[in-house]
């Protein structure tokens, strides 16, 4: 295309310059003539005029017509006047060439005079001339002097014009011309052109630099060639799905590896979306990539992708880019890294921590996130929701006494069991140990806790398979109702929890709604567990001796030492209270090992009295305190306060010969082969059983005290059958080498019914109440009487 726009600039400088400064001279000098020249013409006019008037004096005073159209006719013949009148006073004569006057507008000028005759009388004025100049053309009145030199100037003015043009194109347009070739060649041909131009003027040197230019973008260009060829290797070569996309989320590049892993063809991706490649759940999730990630230009997503043989993977995808700025547009490169085995591993993981492995069951972690979502659920449906806390009863037996692998065993089977029972959109958790917990959702979830409750508790009836042996398990559970028992997920299990307890306080095996008093309860016991912990670390615990008497002549034979917890504000606390919270969380050991202490001490300084040298000490032990180092500790003890093991009793239940746990078998034949003696503690209630006087070494048996109180019943069928039960105790004891303790004496006609009954030794409130020792040995004296009223009163 040819390109004139210097040149028509110059053209319109040059032209511009002669509008503005040579044709306001060229028109005024115009203006000036013409107005010179307008002016000679009318003052020849009126010379004219006024030496024709003259003339006309006299035709007009004879009334001489034809002298003075004449005279009119040599006036009119005059090239500048276009028209002439002459007129007398009296307005006989009117004479006017052409006849036709003109329009007075077309008139340059009009020219009048007087017209005078010199009478005898005087100078009289005849008629009047006037004379009316044409309007002539703007050249018409110029002389052709004057006409020849606006022909030269004209012709200089031309020149000049031409002479720039001339100059111009030469010195300015043809390099020009050459340079934009050079140019247009370079844009079309892609190479860099020179311009072949050489000149000692700012054109040359303008020629000169777009040379060096040109050879510095070559060397440039080859370089940029070069370093893109070796960024495309490396784009292709690099191990990774690398790609980019515009600021509409279309793909520009992809690598050889991405084209590879994902088995697209280049032309098939390029243009297109990125978004058209992933699953249609995800494409929210990667057009939103930059709402969740820092502000740093890069950000981080994963998405599913779907390869070109319709598989879909997990790509882990990163960005960074640039926006679009200062006419940029915006670009990103990626990289796109397959973690379809990671997010297999990362789901198998999160199954894992949220499973129970041995089960197959939700686990705590996993039941507490799935209770917050249906705690969720419930809100937004109105509908309540049900907690079921489930923990077997004895189940710490089956594993001290089975093993763990028969108590894992259990759990399976135990857990199949409950499964069967629930709905198929049922949750149920092994939240650890024996605990099981179920979220059941209805409207009536309610009574339908109380109906599945009630199948579980029946599907356990039945007995269990383990190792080639049948075993009963039952289970207690607890039962909270979202939100008439709770306001929150943590709550709720709690609530449940403690109805569980709540059931296996009051008899285990069964379910248990609950209610608010369990609070009461359960802040009660936490009061319990703190003033325990406050009591082990101030010295709180006591030990208070009750003594046992020969009840065949009053004479003391020994003391029980009984647990007692001083506190500095509330006194003595129940101590039944105190032994169940501590047994149920592992404290019981530490408060047994004090009470123990503080008994022994407490005997060596009784036994520093008079006739008391031999007395025993009778010491309640725990099941839990039956651990294979609880000989070697009492050995110790015994030694460190100068006290033979003949003298110490140790007074177990039948709980923990119940548990049958071989453990507990060897301690107490450890203590029997140490010298102490073992007595059996509130026998006859329970699950009483003659068989453990056969197994165990007992050598006490101590009569429950509710037998002692029913001796001196006013029912007669009562009184006769709790003698009957005494005797029947105290035949079988005596037979198996054992001696009978009664307990809970508080009245003479009981003492009376047990020394006949041949009972050899008795304690109760009739004796004395258990006392600490400072109180126990000012009491002592009363003892010392040999006739058993006198002990009495």
């Amino acid at each position: 295309m040819k390109m004139h726009s210097v040149e028509s600039r110059f053209i319109a400088i040059v032209i511009g310059a002669l509008l503005v400064f040579v044709a306001p001279l060229f028109v005024l000098f115009l203006i000036l003539s013409s107005d010179r020249v307008a002016r000679e013409r009318l003052q020849n006019t009126e010379v004219l005029l006024r030496t024709n008037v003259q003339a006309l004096g006299k035709p007009l005073w004879d009334f001489d017509r034809e002298s003075i159209e004449q005279i009119v006719g040599d006036l009119q013949a005059d090239p500048d006047i276009g028209y002439v009148r002459v007129r007398d006073t009296s307005d006989a004569i009117d004479i006017g060439k052409p006849t036709m006057a003109p329009d007075p507008g077309e008139a340059r000028s009009i020219v009048k005079a007087d017209v005078l005759h010199r009478a005898s009388d005087g100078i009289k004025k005849v008629g009047t001339a006037e004379i009316w100049l044409r309007k002539d053309g703007i050249f018409a009145r110029f002389s052709k002097d004057e006409m020849t030199i606006f022909a030269i100037f004209f012709f200089a003015v031309a020149t000049l014009f031409t002479a720039a043009l001339i100059g111009n194109r030469i010195t300015i347009i043809r390099p020009l011309m050459r340079l934009t070739a050079a140019i247009e060649a370079t844009r079309r041909l892609g190479s860099r052109h020179h311009v072949d131009w050489t000149a000692n003027d700012e054109m040359g040197a303008l020629a000169k630099n777009f040379n060096e230019m040109q050879s510095r973008l070559e060397r440039e260009e080859a370089e940029l060639k070069l370093a893109h060829a070796r960024a495309t290797d490396i784009y292709n070569l690099t191990p990774a799905m690398l790609f980019s996309i515009d600021g509409r989320n279309r793909i520009t590049a992809v690598s050889d590896y991405w084209l590879t892993a994902t088995g697209y063809r280049r032309e098939q991706v390029i243009g297109r979306e990125f978004t058209d490649f992933v699953d249609a759940e995800w494409r929210e999730v990667y057009r939103t990539r930059h709402g969740d990630g820092p502000d740093d230009g890069i950000c981080e997503v994963t998405v599913r992708f779907r390869c070109a043989d319709a598989s879909v993977i997990d790509v882990l995808i990163l960005e960074t880019g640039v926006a679009a700025s200062s006419g940029q547009q915006a670009l990103t490169l990626s990289v796109m890294t397959d973690v379809t085995d990671l997010k297999e591993a990362e789901n198998r993981n999160h199954r894992q921590a949220i499973t129970d492995h041995l089960t197959g069951l939700l686990n705590r972690q996993g039941f507490e996130a799935v209770l917050d979502e249906l705690i969720g659920e419930a809100d937004q449906l109105g509908r309540p929701l049900a907690c079921l806390f489930v923990d077997l009863d004895r189940f710490k037996w089956i594993n001290d006494n089975l093993g763990h692998a028969s108590g894992d065993d259990v759990l399976c089977q135990v857990a199949m069991r409950l499964r069967r029972q629930l709905r198929a959109g049922d949750v149920i958790a092994r939240l650890g140990g024996d605990e099981f917990a179920i979220l059941l959702s209805a409207p009536d979830a309610h009574q339908l806790a109380l109906d599945v409750s009630d199948r579980l508790v029946a599907s356990l009836r039945a007995p269990l398979a383990i190792g080639g042996t049948e075993l009963n398990v039952s289970a207690s559970i607890g039962v909270a109702v979202y939100p008439d028992h709770a306001s929150t997920a943590a709550c709720l299990l709690q609530k449940s929890d403690m109805a569980m307890y709540a059931r296996k306080r009051s008899g285990k095996n069964g379910v248990q709604i609950f209610d608010n008093n369990m609070v009461d309860i359960a802040r009660r016991r936490l009061e319990i567990e703190q003033f325990i912990d406050q009591g082990l670390r101030d010295d709180w615990f006591t030990a208070h001796l009750q003594p046992i008497v020969g009840l065949a002549d009053g004479r003391l034979a020994g003391f029980e030492a009984l647990m007692r917890l001083q506190h500095p504000d509330r006194g003595i606390l129940p101590p039944a209270e105190i032994v169940g919270i501590a047994e149920e969380n592992g404290s019981i050991g530490r408060i047994g090992e004090t009470i123990l202490s503080k008994s022994l001490a407490s005997l060596a300084i009784i036994s520093k009295l008079e006739g008391l040298a031999d007395s025993y000490l009778a010491v309640n032990f725990s099941p839990l305190q039956f651990e294979p180092a609880l000989p070697a500790r009492l050995a110790a003890l015994l030694l460190d306060h100068g006290i033979t093991p003949s003298r110490i009793v140790i007074e177990i239940t039948e709980a923990v010969l119940m548990l049958d746990n071989p453990v507990v078998r060897e301690v107490l034949d450890a203590l029997s082969d140490l010298g102490c003696r073992i007595a059996l503690d509130d026998f006859g209630t329970g699950y009483s059983s003659l068989s453990y006087l056969n197994r165990f070494p007992v050598d006490i048996v101590k009569v429950d005290q509710s037998f002692t109180r029913s001796l001196s019943s006013e029912q007669p069928d009562v009184r006769r059958k709790s003698r009957m039960l005494v005797e029947g105790i105290r035949t079988i004891s005596h037979q198996m080498g054992c001696a009978v303790v009664a307990e809970g004496i508080e009245t003479a006609e009981q003492w009376d019914i047990l020394q006949a009954m041949d009972v050899e030794f008795g304690q109760g409130y009739l004796l004395s109440r258990p006392l600490p020792l400072e109180a126990l040995l000012e009491k002592l004296g009363e003892f010392e009487v040999p006739e058993r009223r006198a002990a009495a009163s």
